[in-house]
Parts: structure tokens; C-alpha cells; sequence
């Protein structure tokens, strides 16, 4: 039994070791026809053995190099798509330009400017006019105010390519719109804090100075009660500062549900002094049902809180402010309504900025700080919720707040109770 395995095994050997030199003889049978083709194309019919082996040695040489270049040429091509992926992420245009101010590349975002349409045309015309000189050597730039819509500030620059054969020009059109607003608001932020701090504190430091040589009693209290009012004027701008630069660092409201209802009657509770003392009414009409939303108490309260406050405070003695929250389909709606002075048509954009002030005067009477509706508006986009001032001099203002329902009367108190213990 051993000799037949062995046997077999001997002869399975054999035929392989046949079968690989039968396929080198017809490889290389195959190579030297491939050769002596290429031979006979090239008019090399009189060629000896010597010259046809030389020959396909040549011919392979070659071959490679062609496989080598082809490999190259697509690594190039890889590199070169790379390149221009990355140049088109980018938000600033590119653009190369040769000598004669031709373009010879460029990304996606200068495609506007190339083709010159509406104010882009603009920028196009002042990238020719920096190439130019570009092209003489000297690096270029200038910023242009594109009026719009929408109105923004572009920066155009151009630098010299350094190169021994032909010159080129590179120029990048940046936007630089978004930098430079908040660059202004910054700037109006720091001076408008500046101001309103230096007038309480130059006033204490007036009514102590005052103070220090008086000595009718009278007198005394009267100051004193001003240099209190003055420094609660402080105190409440840089809390008014630190809720608002808290609420513009918050990226959202939370998943915690809110009853406005509370919410709002927290906030009416708050200001019945000042209200009291102003000689203002405010008046409270919660929802007959849960008015319940998807949010944070503390920005929330805080929203509805500056509305009714302004409201107090534009208001005259005895008049009412009314404070409403109500189910409209899938919204919950809070409307903080008065009877005050107004505010003026072209003044109703521009009420929520940081310290805008309709009646400066009349402002700094109140004891307002401009800020309370800039933290009304931060804490209603946190919320995505929408809102809408409707006014008239002399006639009061409304501001209606619109959120998104995310409770509905068919949801029992067993779930509402778990949503508030998940938040």
C-alpha cells in the first residue's frame, strides 16, 4: 500500500515539473514572436539572434519606463484633484493669473467674482486693476463696501509669484463682513458699558462729596437715598451683563418642559413692587390649561421678566399692563401688552441691540440699563421661538412671544411627570 502512494506521489511530481517547463518553453516562444514582431514593425527583418535578444531587452526597458509613467501620471492627477478639493474649501476666492492677466486657476468661491455679476463685478474690476500692479513686483490690496443687499465688506489683495520663466499673480478676495461687525460690536459694547458706568459712578462720587461737609439731616438722608439709587444702577447693569453674556453662552434650552403659566406669574409676582411704586396695574390672564413647552425656567423667566419690567417702566401712572399666555394649535403664546408712550416705527429693528435706547432722556430716568431686551432676544432664539412687536406713539407697544407646543392635552399627567424627571 506504502509503494502505490509513493508511486503516485513520484509521478504527480513529474507531471508538474513537465507542465512548468512546457509553459516556459511557450512564454518565451511568445516573447521572442512579441520581439520579433516589433522587430519586423521597426524594418529590423535582418536582425540576428544577438540583435532580436538586445532588441527585447530594449523593448522591455521601454515598456516599463511607459508603465512607470502611466503610474506617475496618475499619482499627478490624484494630487493635482487633491489640490483643487482643498482649494475649493476654502471660504477665501483664489485666483492665479499669468503675465498678461489671464486667469490660469482658480477655486469655487471666486466664481462670482470671475463672472462679474450685480456688485461682485466691483471686486472684479479692482482684482485686474491689484493684478496689474501686481505684476510690476509689488504686492496690492483694498478693501471695498459692497452696498447690497445684503451689505457686506470684501478685502481684495494680490502678491507676486516668484518664478525664473513666465511672471504670475495670485489674488484672494476675502469676506470679511461677519469679522467686522463683530469687531464694531465689540468696540460699541466696551463704550457703551464705559458710559453708563461712568455716569452712577462720577454722580456717588459727586453726592459723597456733598455729603462729607452737610450736616442738616434732611439733607444727609436725601443723599444718602441717592448715592443707593445710583449704586443699584450699577449693580444692575453688570447683573444684567452677566445674564446676558450667560445666556448668549448657552447653546440651546435644555429638555426640560416649562409652564409659562408659572413662569409668567413668577415673573408678574416679582415686580409688583416696582410696579406698585411706578403706579402701574399688571394684570395676569393664564391659560385655562398647561402651557407647556420644551425649555429652561431660569432664561425663560428671565425673557418674560425684562418684557414686563420695560413695560412698567415706558408706562405711565395708572394705566395697565397685561400680561396674557395662551394655546394657539401647536404654539403657546405669551403677550406682554401696555399702554405707554410707544416706540417709533423706524426705531422698533433696532430696540433689541445691546443698550439702543429710543428716548435717551426718558431711559436714564427709568433707570433702564439697554440691555434687558438684548437678553430677551438671546433667550428666545435659544428657545427657536419667534417674536413680534407691534407699536404706536403714544398708543403702548405689544410683544408677543411664540413657542412650540411640545405637550398636548391628550398627554396625561403620568408622562408630563416623567419627561420632568428625565430633564
Amino acid at each position: 500500500m506504502n509503494t502505490v502512494i509513493v508511486s503516485a506521489l513520484i509521478s504527480a511530481v513529474l507531471a508538474a515539473a513537465l507542465a512548468t517547463l512546457l509553459a516556459r518553453f511557450f512564454w518565451n516562444r511568445a516573447q521572442r514572436n512579441h520581439v520579433y514582431e516589433s522587430a519586423m514593425r521597426l524594418g529590423l527583418d535582418s536582425a540576428t539572434e544577438n540583435d532580436l535578444s538586445r532588441f527585447g531587452d530594449l523593448l522591455s526597458a521601454v515598456e516599463r519606463s511607459v508603465r512607470d509613467l502611466r503610474s506617475a501620471n496618475h499619482e499627478s492627477d490624484e494630487a493635482s484633484f487633491r489640490l483643487q478639493a482643498a482649494l475649493d474649501a476654502l471660504p477665501v476666492a483664489v485666483m492665479v493669473f499669468d503675465g498678461e492677466g489671464l486667469v490660469i486657476d482658480s477655486n469655487l468661491a471666486s466664481t462670482p467674482f470671475l463672472e462679474a455679476r450685480h456688485g461682485d463685478a466691483l471686486v472684479g474690476a479692482a482684482v485686474n486693476d491689484l493684478v496689474r500692479i501686481a505684476n510690476s513686483g509689488q504686492e496690492a490690496s483694498t478693501v471695498i463696501e459692497l452696498f447690497g443687499p445684503p451689505r457686506r465688506t470684501v478685502v481684495v489683495s494680490t502678491l507676486p509669484l516668484p518664478a525664473e520663466g513666465r511672471p504670475g499673480v495670485v489674488a484672494f478676495v476675502e469676506d470679511i463682513t461677519e469679522r467686522k461687525q463683530l469687531e464694531a460690536i465689540r468696540t460699541d459694547l466696551v463704550a457703551n458699558i464705559s458710559h453708563e458706568l461712568k455716569t452712577p459712578v462720577g454722580a456717588i462720587g459727586l453726592l459723597a462729596e456733598t455729603l462729607e461737609g452737610e450736616n442738616d439731616q434732611v439733607v444727609v438722608e436725601r443723599l444718602a437715598s441717592r448715592i443707593h439709587t445710583e449704586a443699584m444702577r450699577i449693580a444692575q447693569i453688570i447683573e444684567d451683563l452677566i445674564e446676558l453674556s450667560r445666556i448668549e453662552s448657552i447653546d440651546g434650552a435644555g429638555s426640560g418642559t416649562v409652564d409659562l403659566n408659572d413662569v409668567a406669574a413668577d415673573a408678574v409676582e416679582r415686580l409688583r413692587a416696582a410696579a406698585s411704586q411706578a403706579g402701574v396695574e399688571v394684570e395676569l390672564h393664564a391659560s385655562s390649561s398647561e402651557a407647556l413647552i420644551i425649555g429652561e425656567r431660569r432664561q425663560l423667566l428671565s425673557a418674560i421678566g425684562n418684557l414686563i419690567d420695560n413695560a412698567i417702566k415706558y408706562s405711565d401712572p395708572g394705566t395697565t399692563v397685561e400680561v396674557t399666555v395662551d394655546r394657539a394649535d401647536t404654539e403657546v403664546l405669551v403677550r406682554v401688552a401696555d399702554h405707554g408712550i410707544g416706540i417709533p416705527t423706524r426705531d422698533i429693528d433696532r430696540i433689541f441691540e445691546r443698550f439702543y435706547r429710543v428716548d435717551q432722556a426718558r431711559s436714564r430716568k427709568t433707570g433702564g440699563t439697554g440691555l434687558g431686551l438684548a437678553i430677551v432676544r438671546h433667550a428666545i432664539a435659544n428657545h427657536d421661538a419667534h417674536i413680534e412687536v407691534e407699536s404706536r406713539l403714544g398708543e403702548g407697544s405689544v410683544f408677543l412671544l411664540r413657542f412650540q407646543s411640545v405637550v398636548d392635552d391628550s398627554i396625561d399627567d403620568q408622562t408630563i411627570s416623567r419627561l420632568n424627571e428625565r430633564a
